[in-house]
């Protein structure tokens, strides 16, 4: 019973000394190391150098140069005019008061199309900051509008996306990306109006307060009207974001002979492992060289931009590492093993009320959505396979509910995302958590609960 109690009192603190600010370099492997101590079972330094620390290596060897890249490509964006194009194009379509939903629908394109999350706050953030800016909604909204639209329904709901939590359950369950597409797209489409709503009424209630944007964080590209790209130049990098990672990633890739990737100096992996990294980087120097040849009447001082949009990326890709740290160490220890036991048993009965509970709790504990669910499908996939082919449950069914159930609990305070997120905008937990705590943790675990309603009835 210790084993759990430390695991949950290390989650909390956590998450309250994030909210309060504290450094998650600081305090991630402090609460981690804490629960090991309450664990007793795992050596305290060997938990450190041996989980931890390489669990941060993991992280940082295979997305730093998602996070390098994504930055480049977001102060590419910024510094060329090109994002403030799109948002006064945007705002000339749409009206100044559609900033919300211009920002949401911007991110969800982005990230359905197969654009990792984090390079999505890249590129959207200096476009939602012109956005609010302009129509003078508060800043601090900024992070929640683009965790609806990153975070939730796009990359769970939505039929035939690409991101980890729609294809971690095919081979679990022998299904596709288009698993349950009908139901899905009904589930996306609520969490969407759902999260749209409640922005709209927050920025409603802060202009009954006189609450504008305010000026810190403003970042617009000083370039005069009269030089900034045109609306097709500027969305061109963007749109070559999202079709060169489908293309690379869906034809280009899988043709290769890479036979040579199960050799040991390459780590004996498999190509469905490394197929998403590689489509995504191409597809980034791909978009930045075209930007690049875009907009090069711009880049007067593009050493100067480059380095900025490198060294920005350090700090969140750190911040997010030390989280991974911490989930995989917590998931190492035997009280979570306690946890996922006994989560499981909890409705033997019905397997998608298993595994919906289950995979939140689990996403919740590690702070990561794929992280959760990838646990839940290796340890319960089987058995709960097994369990819907005995009562006759649709296994797409099976696949929605698990996509779905890891997009709640994720988002929690101490998620990584979440906290790059903040980064990104220049917002703290104090001013912007409660907004995002709404639309990507209450709104999306709602969703799912209607929507074992819904199957079940």
């Amino acid at each position: 019973m210790i084993e759990v109690t430390g695991i949950l009192c290390s989650l909390l603190l956590l998450m309250f000394l994030a909210w309060r600010g504290v450094s998650v370099l600081v305090i991630a492997p402090l609460c981690a190391l804490a629960a090991v101590l309450c664990d007793g079972n795992t050596p305290l330094l060997a938990a450190y150098t041996q989980i931890f620390m390489p669990g941060v290596a993991q992280f940082i060897a295979k997305y730093f140069p998602l996070f390098l890249l994504g930055s480049i490509f977001g102060a590419v964006m910024q510094h060329s005019g090109a994002a403030r194009t799109i948002a006064i194009a945007l705002t000339e379509r749409a009206g100044s008061s559609r900033a919300v939903p211009a920002v949401v629908l911007t991110c969800a394109i982005l990230t359905t199309g197969g654009v990792s999350v984090f390079v999505v706050v890249f590129a959207v953030c200096p476009i939602a900051e012109f956005l609010f800016h302009r129509a003078n909604i508060p800043r601090r909204l900024i992070p929640a509008a683009i965790a609806l639209g990153s975070f939730t329904f796009s990359m769970t709901a939505i039929p035939g996306s690409v991101q980890l939590p729609n294809l971690i359950p095919m081979p679990v369950f022998g299904t596709t990306p288009w698993a349950a597409a009908v139901p899905g797209l009904i589930a996306a489409v609520g969490m969407l109006v759902a999260g749209v709503c409640w922005l709209e009424y927050r920025v409603r209630l802060a202009r009954q307060r006189d609450e504008g944007y305010g000026d810190q964080g403003f970042r617009e590209a000083l370039l005069p009207e009269r030089d900034l790209p045109s609306v097709s130049a500027a969305v061109l990098p963007v749109v070559m974001v999202i079709a060169a990672n489908m293309l690379f990633s869906e034809w280009v890739i899988p043709g290769w002979d890479t036979g040579y990737l199960e050799e040991e100096r390459f780590g004996s992996a498999s190509l469905s492992s490394v197929v998403g990294t590689w489509s995504a980087l191409l597809a980034l120097l791909l978009a930045v060289g075209t930007a690049l040849l875009l907009f090069r009447r711009s880049f007067r001082n593009f050493n100067k931009w480059l380095t900025e949009g490198a060294q920005s990326s350090l700090l969140p890709v750190f911040n997010t590492a030390v989280e991974y740290g911490y989930g995989r160490t917590i998931a190492a220890l035997a009280g979570f093993a306690a946890i996922r036991t006994w989560l499981g048993s909890l409705s033997p009965s019905s397997p998608l009320i298993s595994e919906a509970v289950t995979i939140n709790v689990l996403a919740g504990v590690t702070g990561s959505a794929s992280g959760g669910l990838s646990i839940a499908m290796e340890s319960m996939g089987t058995t709960w396979g097994e369990q819907g082919t005995r009562l006759g449950t649709d296994p797409e069914l099976m696949h929605r509910v698990a996509a779905l159930a890891c997009g709640g609990f994720d988002s929690l305070p101490h998620n990584g995302a979440v906290i790059t997120l903040l980064l990104i905008c220049k917002c703290t937990h104090r001013e912007s958590y409660a907004d995002i705590g709404v639309v990507s943790v209450l709104i999306p675990f709602l969703t799912t609960v209607l929507f074992l309603i819904a199957v079940s009835w």
